[in-house]
């Protein structure tokens, strides 16, 4: 869903002067001030509804309760209320210098994309609310800021509303996920007027906000952020990694870029992602700091770039990414790429030539010191190795042991655990090391050559990311070239004295800048990974990836640690005081003290679980109902789901006697999946119960078949049914699908070679019509030559809920997030 607010270009000083005389009485994000907060010179005005009194929008909103697309509270209350808003401002503005233009948008359309191993779209009358704010002349360019009203089921979903009716500028849009932002660039007239965007975003409930992603090129929307937020916090490092696909998720950022070709700011909040779509996302976990901080940055922000001068033509300022990281939240450093690999290969060079210089000195000769760093670094290597395959092993016995995500509720644990065995391995292989192999070599030696490895090491990593084009070598260069600083500057200290006082501290003096800049990375990686962990799906093991990541931090921030363990004479205590803390801390895991979810009002950490209850027809070839069926399908969306061994005990029918089994020969096993996430869950549970009947049950029908005059057999349905479905394709051996009626006429398929097609509509929507062809290169068995399954989700209404699966609702302990909701699953064969 949209909501947008457009400002637009005024021509000088003089017409702002006017403006700002004006009786127009708009309300400005900042509490003190109750004016339109315009600034001199040629540019843009801003706007933001009534900002000052956001709680107020808020809490009206989210009293509603979910707002899931097609539902009344959504289509009509908040819609209804939004308009209400709009209206207000509107007649107050009337008499003033500017035009307030609204519109009600309800775009069809359809899209594929490769989220979740890739999948297609419909969209049929969804809601997006369109205000256009712009001088009485008209304006030609826009500024968009985009964000969403609508939220998934069971979940409040509050976020980023606060900044819906703050948003202000020449442009600022809210809109539903991917579909309403399709429909919007796709499809309104506006859209061809915009030249850049805000996307505001949530993976977490309040917190700061990031700037996570930028662009595509387009370094001029960073210097603008940098020059005007207030508040920056911002990484080059979250783009790429988000970029890369790690992390599970998607935004409307992409829609943008992809279908509208304009560039932008992708923002969100990251901060207690744990509750994140659950019934704890209300409206008072959101603290006014932050409802404050994310005003000032996005009115700053955005007032710059409606005042740029770029803005009217941003497709001429294309050229280049940029490098940007902020330094404590305080301030944003900014520079192209190409600045940054020029700056990455002279500090490069600049460690190489030190590390050959020291090769030639007088006493090195004959490749001596080569000789001794090649098999220095092999130790720290098999260090890093070693420690690795420790600290998984330990992991491995977590899991074993039923104690898995113990963390997620205690991460100070995790630390404990895996950090302590993680430094513990580390340290008692360079002792070894020390003892066994450099017996007789003198500490201060040792010393120097492993510092001069930790530098090789991080030099190579720097030299491999640049090549590789990617922005974030920021991060080695700085941990190469603080290092080398310190290193040269503090020689003469090193060599006279070894490891004295006072070479300690200005060696920690000078590794400082670049260590608290990576030690913030790595909270930003645990404040996005761990809540992660808790809806990532039964198949990836979280003790894994949480000890991957706690070992990889310990070995990163460790590296120019490594020397002193050569300079000081003995590591029996630090040894004997990190294998006492993991020793522990392993009995306590082990002894169940730590358990992964929390129910507490003050900090919840819910274990997530989704349950249908379904009813599912299966038909042969001749239409025939050949099974049906009817449960409650159960699915647990963290690892801890395999047994379900912490819900078993509050419930017991929910146990491994009742564990599915997917039915390959049935489209996405034959279970009525939301989303194509079948890959991440696979371990689920069917229990038996009374078949289900909703009102407004799906109609299903085949309208046509026909063979074509190129060789394909083109199939025509038509479908009827709540606001939410799930289309699945599943062609069978000797057949493929050629083309189709959604996105852009070529079918897309998931990771298993089935299709996926997600359909939703808003008020009053007509059936739904679709085709596609289907090429048969060998005659057809008797499964036939595909399988067509339709499966119904009733997320809101009088058929959302049933009498068992309120029943079985109310067993579910305190600690738990029970997502539930009725569906159906029709499957056909022709």
């Amino acid at each position: 869903y949209s909501y947008i607010l457009i400002s637009a270009k005024v021509s000088g000083r003089r017409e702002w002067r006017e403006a700002l005389s004006g009786p127009a009485s708009f309300y400005c994000l900042e509490p003190e001030e109750q004016a339109l907060a315009l600034r001199s010179g040629s540019g843009f005005g801003i706007m933001s509804l009534q900002f000052h009194i956001p709680q107020r929008h808020l809490e009206r909103i989210t009293s509603v309760g979910p707002r899931p697309v097609g539902s009344q509270e959504n289509e009509v209350l908040t819609v209804g209320y939004l308009l209400e808003q709009i209206e207000g401002i509107r007649a107050e503005a009337a008499a003033g210098p500017h035009r307030l233009t609204v519109d009600v948008q309800r775009p069809t359309g359809t899209f594929s994309i490769d989220f979740l191993g890739g999948f297609t779209s419909y969209y049929d009358r969804v809601t997006n609310v369109a205000v256009r704010l712009e001088p009485r002349g008209g304006a030609q360019h826009l500024m968009l800021a985009n964000c969403h009203f609508d939220t998934v089921a069971n979940s409040p979903g509050p976020n980023w509303s606060l900044s819906r009716p703050g948003s202000d500028p020449r442009a600022s849009c809210l809109t539903l996920c991917l579909q309403g932002s399709h429909g919007f660039i796709t499809q309104h007239p506006w859209a061809q007027q915009v030249r850049a965007f805000i996307n505001l975003e949530a993976a977490g409930v309040g917190g700061k906000e990031v700037v996570f992603q930028t662009g595509p090129e387009n370094p001029w929307l960073v210097q603008a952020y940098v020059h005007a937020a207030k508040h920056p916090f911002a990484s080059v490092v979250g783009q790429e990694v988000f970029q890369s696909g790690v992390i599970p998720s998607d935004t409307d950022f992409r829609i943008y870029r992809d279908y509208g070709n304009i560039p932008g700011i992708d923002l969100a909040f990251i901060e207690n992602g744990f509750i994140y779509h659950t019934k704890y996302d209300t409206a008072n976990r959101i603290l006014t700091d932050s409802i404050q901080r994310a005003g000032d940055n996005i009115l700053a922000v955005l007032k710059h770039l409606v005042m740029s001068e770029k803005l009217a033509d941003s497709s001429e300022y294309r050229h280049g990414n940029m490098v940007f990281f902020d330094v404590l939240g305080v301030v944003v450093v900014a520079y192209p790429a190409r600045v940054g690999t020029i700056l990455n290969y002279l500090v490069a060079a600049a460690t190489f030539l030190y590390l050959a210089r020291k090769a030639s000195l007088p006493g090195n000769g004959g490749g001596r010191y080569v000789r001794q760093l090649a098999c220095a670094t092999g130790v720290a290597l098999l260090s890093w190795l070693v420690t690795l395959l420790s600290v998984l092993i330990v992991a491995l016995l977590v899991t074993l042991l039923g104690r898995s995500m113990f963390w997620y509720n205690h991460f100070y644990a995790a630390v404990c655990l895996y950090g302590a065995a993680a430094a513990g391995k580390m340290l008692l292989v360079h002792t070894l090391a020390k003892n066994l192999y450099y017996g007789g070599v003198r500490l201060v030696e040792l010393g120097d050559l492993f510092l001069d490895v930790s530098l090789l090491l991080w030099c190579c990593s720097l030299v491999w990311l640049t090549q590789r084009g990617l922005c974030s070598a920021y991060v080695p260069m700085l941990m190469v070239s603080f290092p080398l600083a310190a290193r040269l500057l503090l020689a003469q200290e090193f060599k006279h004295r070894g490891a004295s006082v006072k070479y300690s501290v200005l060696y920690l003096l000078g590794l400082a800048p670049p260590y608290i800049h990576f030690m913030f990375l790595i909270w930003v990686v645990f404040e996005i990974f761990t809540p992660i962990m808790g809806r990532s799906g039964t198949e990836i093991p979280p003790e894994v990836v949480m000890a991957s990541l706690v070992t990889l931090a310990t070995i990163f921030l460790s590296s120019f640690f490594l020397h002193f363990i050569y300079l000081v004479r003995s590591t029996k205590w630090i040894l004997t005081g990190l294998g006492s803390v993991f020793l522990l801390m392993f009995l306590l895991v082990s002894c169940g003290l730590f358990f992964p979810y929390s129910g507490s009002p003050d900090s919840p950490r819910p274990k997530r679980v989704f349950l249908q209850h379904t009813t599912r027809t299966f038909h042969g070839l001749q239409g025939e109902v050949e099974s049906r069926d009817s449960g409650l399908w159960i699915n647990s969306f963290d690892f801890t789901g395999p047994a379900i061994q912490h819900i078993t005990p509050h419930i017991p029918e929910i146990n491994d006697s009742v564990r599915t089994r997917c039915r390959e020969d049935r489209p996405f096993c034959g279970f009525p999946w939301f989303l194509p996430v079948k890959f991440l869950s696979k371990k689920n549970w069917y229990l038996p119960a009374a078949e289900v009947s909703p009102s407004s049950p799906v109609d299903f029908s085949l309208l046509s078949r026909e063979e074509t005059a190129w060789g394909t057999v083109k199939m025509t349905f038509s479908v009827k049914g709540p606001s939410h479905m799930s289309l699945y394709l599943m062609p069978h051996r000797g057949s493929s699908l050629s083309s189709w009626s959604f996105g852009d006429g070529t079918p897309r398929f998931d990771l298993s070679g089935e299709y996926f097609v997600f359909y939703s509509h808003g008020l009053n929507a007509p059936t739904w019509t679709f085709w596609f062809e289907i090429r048969v290169r060998h005659p057809s068995g008797p499964e036939g030559m595909i399988s067509v399954a339709i499966s119904s989700h009733y997320f809101f209404g009088e058929n959302r809920r049933t009498a068992q699966l309120e029943e079985i609702l109310r067993r579910f302990p305190p600690w738990s997030f029970p997502s539930s909701w009725v569906s159906t699953y029709d499957m056909y064969r022709y």
